[in-house]
């Protein structure tokens, strides 16, 4: 059974479709339950949780996407746990695809990342996702993993305020404990069209090449602030 855990901080916009997606595209039988953990919406996000007649665990966290993915973990009762992002839209029976992969001992993984924006750069970004290239990995492609593993790495490493993500994907290559599955997870490009294509992959490019040289998680998150929020 999976447990899917949802991390949102001002997501009107996009909530309540995702979560009928997540209904409409699934065999209900097989997710044990929807967690979404506010991290102190402002925009009216958890009202609309709230009204929506769907049963879908709302709680509250202190900011930052790895407490919030963390706290989310910890009340989730289900044997798989499946990660995503507010903005990101699974592909039809994706609940089917990662039971197959966790049955044949694949214990994480990801999809296959295509955007909603036919630029050729995303375009090539998302041709991309579908290697197994550590370099190719990032958060929007979600992220599912058995909660056995997910508790004996820890968790996400909650000092990183951006990058969480990429840093527990780090540990499960370095496990050899990470599949791709080859269906496709569609994504927002809501921040490439705030500050341009070139300039945030520019951006996105900068601060990987900066962990890759050893920054700290508080001089990583000083430059996406300063650049990118």
């Amino acid at each position: 059974m999976i447990s899917i855990v949802i991390p949102i901080l001002n997501e009107a916009e996009n909530i309540e479709k995702l979560l009928f997606h997540l209904i409409d595209n699934a065999s209900l039988q097989n997710i044990q339950e929807i967690i979404v953990v506010d991290g102190g919406s402002t925009d009216g996000s958890q009202n609309i949780i709230q009204n929506l007649d769907l049963k879908v665990k709302l709680i509250n966290s202190e900011k930052g996407r790895a407490k919030q993915m963390n706290t989310g973990a910890k009340i989730a009762s289900g044997e798989i746990l499946y990660f995503l992002h507010a903005d990101s839209f699974p592909p039809t029976h994706y609940d089917k695809y990662i039971i197959e992969k966790v049955k044949q001992n694949n214990q994480a993984g990801c999809f296959r990342l295509t955007f909603n924006n036919n630029h050729w750069w995303l375009r090539l970004a998302s041709w991309l996702t579908q290697f197994k290239w550590r370099a190719c990995r990032g958060g929007d492609q979600s992220q599912f993993i058995t909660k056995a593993l997910f508790e004996d790495i820890g968790g996400f490493d909650e000092s990183y305020i951006i990058y969480e993500d990429n840093i527990l994907i780090n540990e499960l290559y370095k496990r050899n404990e990470f599949v791709v599955i080859n269906k496709k997870i569609t994504t927002s490009d809501r921040l490439y069209k705030r500050h341009g294509i070139w300039k945030l992959q520019y951006h996105f490019w900068t601060i990987y090449v900066k962990k890759w040289f050893g920054a700290s998680a508080e001089e990583l998150c000083t430059y996406y602030k300063k650049h990118i929020a």
